[in-house]
């Protein structure tokens, strides 16, 4: 009978039932079920006196254990004491300095003379309103007084061209990834006890590096193209995954396009004072035939740009707790994202080496001289050469 016995019921029986032994009943019970005796002369005095609790309750009110902020009354002034986002006292307090979980806090207590478990102070802590928060991504810094401005003048460069029916186009390079057997945030479902087995760190493969996605998403079609990319990011390969785009989808969408806008933010490959990127695409804007309008979001708006939340967070959703063990396996995953309001994604792999730009260092001492330089991506100076030989020193 025990497991269905309340603490009410439980007392009740064991009287009725040392009642019906008679003399040396109570003992008898005692022995053979562990209650105490206090327990059985209670069940005892209840018969006698056919007490009835309220309706729903095992105990009449005011029974029970007194809690801990009866029975310790600066108990919740110390503990609001120790989380206060405002510094108390000392400001060199240890505390202060250290995660402030239950346990820690019940240690603090206990040096001020409180008898508590973590379990109390964390009842304690929900009825006082806290609770575990996360840092929230809320403070931009200064604000320029025309970004606003900016931003109502995309918008309204975009609504024009969407009007219109011209493309309007959103880009920017994913984050990299590494290549190769190497753990990706995420969970996914499989197999209880049967993780994924992937390598201990995440030292680069020489063989396959990282790989690179450049994106490119068609606002008015829900749209997008991925060019992945294994060589470096640069503006060269933005514009590239721009024209790639255009030749696979846009064109088959677009007729007779009068132009096209790009929407992009402040830095990286595509940024707005990156000047191979203005190069490259007047050379795409000339063999297209058509202008190009490029729209950068104000720095530190990336978020805002309609790649992000559109198309990029879904492409992260959908290789979540994968490996991305081959570039094959990155370009197949990326296309086989899709949304329920109808997000369709091509990819490609985008194996072209980064070109070799030329640039013009001038020393500002007379005569001044423009020495013609080639040079890789990462800085490194390939040749220098100079039209006058007697200053090529």
């Amino acid at each position: 009978m025990e497991p269905v016995l309340n603490e009410q019921s439980r007392r009740r029986w064991a009287a009725t039932e040392a009642k019906a032994l008679g003399r040396g009943g109570v003992s008898c019970v005692v022995r053979v079920t562990g209650l105490a005796r206090r327990t059985v002369y209670r069940g005892l005095d209840d018969i006698c006196r056919r007490h009835k609790t309220e309706p729903g309750r095992i105990r009449k009110r005011g029974g029970g254990r007194k809690p801990k902020i009866a029975l310790d009354p600066t108990l919740l002034r110390d503990i609001k004491t120790l989380v206060e986002p405002a510094t108390r006292g000392d400001p060199m307090k240890s505390l202060l300095w250290t995660s402030r979980s239950l346990r820690k806090l019940t240690k603090e207590l206990a040096k001020k003379g409180h008898d508590v478990s973590h379990t109390v102070v964390g009842e304690l802590l929900q009825q006082v309103g806290y609770s575990l928060q996360a840092n929230r991504k809320t403070r931009e810094g200064n604000q320029h007084i025309d970004r606003d401005a900016q931003f109502q003048y995309i918008n309204k460069r975009a609504s024009s061209f969407l009007k219109d029916g011209q493309p309007v186009v959103s880009v920017d390079t994913k984050k990299k990834e590494l290549v190769g057997n190497f753990k990706n945030a995420g969970r996914e479902w499989r197999p209880k006890d049967s993780p994924e087995n992937v390598n201990v760190h995440d030292f680069i493969d020489p063989k396959l590096k990282r790989a690179v996605p450049y994106g490119v998403y068609d606002i008015r079609n829900n749209t997008g193209w991925v060019s992945v990319g294994t060589d470096h990011d640069t503006a060269a390969f933005a514009a590239n995954a721009i024209r790639r785009w255009w030749r696979a989808m846009g064109k088959k969408r677009y007729a007779n396009p009068k132009g096209l806008m790009v929407t992009a933010d402040g830095g990286g490959s595509n940024g707005y004072r990156v000047r191979l990127w203005k190069i490259e695409l007047q050379k795409l804007a000339n063999e297209l035939k058509f202008p190009i309008t490029v729209c950068h979001l104000p720095p530190g708006t990336s978020k805002w740009n309609k790649i992000e939340h559109r198309l990029f967070s879904f492409i992260t959703i959908n290789w979540r707790g994968k490996p991305l063990r081959s570039y094959r396996t990155i370009v197949q995953l990326i296309a086989a994202t899709t949304t329920e309001t109808g997000l369709k994604v091509r990819a490609e792999l985008d194996e072209k080496n980064i070109p070799r730009a030329c640039a013009f260092l001038t020393i500002n001492s007379p005569p001044s001289i423009s020495f013609p330089m080639t040079f890789t991506e990462n800085g490194t100076i390939l040749s220098l050469q100079s039209e006058n030989e007697q200053n090529a020193d």
